[in-house]
C-alpha cells in the first residue's frame, strides 16, 4: 500500500476528485491548506493599500491506495490537476505498512 498526498490548486479539486473516483479510488481525505513554493506569493491592492499575500489557498487530498493503483491514480492527478503555471502543486508518494479498520479491525488493503 501507498499513501499519495497531492497539494493542488483549489480550483482543481473537483476535477481532480471526479477522476480519482472514475479510476476507483474508494477513499480520500481533503483538507484546505495555505502555503507557497517557488512562487512565493504575490502582492495586492486593497483600498488603495499595498500588501503581500505569501501563504496562497491551496487544497491537500491524502489518499491510501494498493500498490497495483498507484501509478494509475498519479497518472490521474498530474493529468487532471496541470495547468501548465507556477503554483500547480506537488504530489508526495510513501509506503505504508498498516492498514486498519477501526468498525471490524480488518487489516492490510481489504480495510481501504
Amino acid at each position: 500500500m501507498q499513501k499519495i498526498e497531492a497539494v493542488i490548486q483549489p480550483s482543481k479539486l473537483d476535477a481532480v476528485k471526479d477522476a480519482l473516483v472514475e479510476i476507483g479510488v474508494q477513499g480520500m481525505t481533503i483538507l484546505e491548506a495555505r502555503g507557497h513554493g517557488r512562487q512565493k506569493g504575490h502582492t495586492e491592492f486593497y483600498r488603495g493599500r499595498e500588501y503581500s499575500v505569501d501563504l496562497l489557498p491551496k487544497v491537500k487530498l491524502e489518499m491510501v491506495v494498493a500498490d497495483e493503483m498507484v501509478e494509475k491514480a498519479i497518472q490521474t492527478i498530474l493529468t487532471t490537476a496541470r495547468t501548465g503555471t507556477i503554483g500547480d502543486g506537488k504530489i508526495f508518494v510513501s509506503k505504508v505498512d498498516e492498514a486498519i479498520r477501526i468498525r471490524n479491525d480488518e487489516r492490510g488493503e481489504i480495510a481501504l
